[in-house]
């Protein structure tokens, strides 16, 4: 194992749509104490004219090390990809996201996190904090992105061995939003009998200023946990700490809408009438356990009403979707294991608590209303 005083070098690999926010991250790794990027890997994924990427607000002293690439506009994992085969010949690769803050002592932290690994430690996460205002509730955006301080695999800010990455032959590109990527890629790792840990460096994740329907595109996530069956089996959400949701609760509701409408088309009152208070007492109860915890402004008890009754519809679409979408995949192969770690580790024990047992998986708190 790494004694205190050797620094792992690493790279840092950042998928950005170009949001301001990128400039506070790079600010706040810049400067950070503590030992550097050998390099630093930008992977903008709507590059310009030409596939050519657009300047990005770098800080001067990350500029020797920055490289600039195009994604290819296929969701952060496949950018991710990319980033890693640019980022040298580094033991390790730290993904951040480019609306995340690492802390003052990021990078001091870093290297201890780095050098307490085990040999067979594929990835060391970070503690992730969500900010939430004072002084009242939060809404249900801000309440959702709160789910990541108690994230387990969150690739907001997660170091990976590049030794383990190759093992799993990196991130699946089929997932093409920022959802339940990380939870494979942990699965797929632990199967391979790797070692996932927990970090002492903190970033911070602001929560994002949020339009009426975010919540909406969110349940696009559905059709992704239909990837994650097909490839893990049904006890998946088990291995992942990830809870149900209440994509049930959407499929009934959205049925019986559904038999409401068609009911009334076809002459039958009665079982219309039936079927239509069943959607309004689903639709009612969905709107009141997400307006009971906010700030219950005239704002957000409007935009509850009105997306509470698009969810389930939104939910039960997007699950049909991934149905067929995914109905060919078959299940996923572990990652290579890893080589057999030398003595002294295996005497040293394990380093830091594994990711299996610590936290419930931020992902699925992203998509609370599933």
């Amino acid at each position: 194992m790494n004694g205190p005083a050797e620094h792992p070098r690493y790279a840092v690999v950042v998928p950005t749509l170009g949001r301001p926010s990128l400039r506070r991250c790079l600010e706040a790794l810049a400067a950070a104490p503590g030992p550097g990027p050998a390099r630093l890997v930008l992977v903008h994924d709507r590059p310009g004219d030409g596939g050519n990427p657009p300047d990005l607000p770098v800080p001067e002293a990350l500029r020797p090390v920055t490289l600039v690439v195009p994604g290819r506009a296929r969701g952060p994992a496949a950018a991710r990809n990319t980033g890693a085969r640019r980022a040298g010949n580094v033991p390790w690769i730290v993904f951040l996201d480019d609306d995340v803050v690492p802390s003052e002592t990021w990078r001091a932290d870093l290297a201890r996190d780095l050098a307490a690994a085990r040999a067979d430690t594929a990835a060391v996460t970070a503690r992730i904090d969500v900010p939430l205002p004072g002084g009242r509730r939060p809404t249900d955006n801000e309440r959702n992105t709160a789910g990541l301080a108690t994230a387990r695999w969150i690739t907001a800010d997660m170091a990976v061995r590049t030794e383990a990455l190759d093992a799993a032959d990196g991130f699946d590109e089929r997932f093409h939003r920022a959802f339940r990527e990380d939870a494979d890629l942990a699965l797929r790792l632990l199967a391979g009998g790797w070692h996932l840990a927990e970090g002492s460096r903190r970033t911070t994740h602001p929560a994002r200023a949020a339009d009426r329907w975010t919540s909406v595109r969110q349940q696009a996530g559905n059709a992704d946990d239909v990837l994650m069956r097909r490839l893990h089996g049904p006890d998946w959400r088990a291995s992942a700490a990830a809870p149900r949701g209440r994509l049930s609760r959407h499929r009934a509701v959205t049925a019986a809408g559904a038999a409401a409408l068609v009911c009334a088309l076809t002459g039958h009152r009665a079982a219309a009438l039936a079927c239509a208070l069943g959607w309004a007492a689903g639709t009612a109860e969905f709107t009141l356990i997400r307006v009971l915890p906010g700030p219950r402004t005239r704002q957000e008890i409007t935009d509850m009403i009105l997306t509470s009754a698009v969810i389930p519809p939104a939910a039960t679409w997007h699950w049909l979707r991934g149905l067929v979408l995914h109905r060919s995949v078959i299940p996923g192969r572990p990652a290579r294991a890893p080589a057999r770690p030398p003595a002294a580790d295996r005497a040293a024990g394990p380093a830091a608590p594994t990711g299996e047992t610590r936290r419930t998986e931020g992902t699925a708190a992203r998509q609370e209303a599933v």
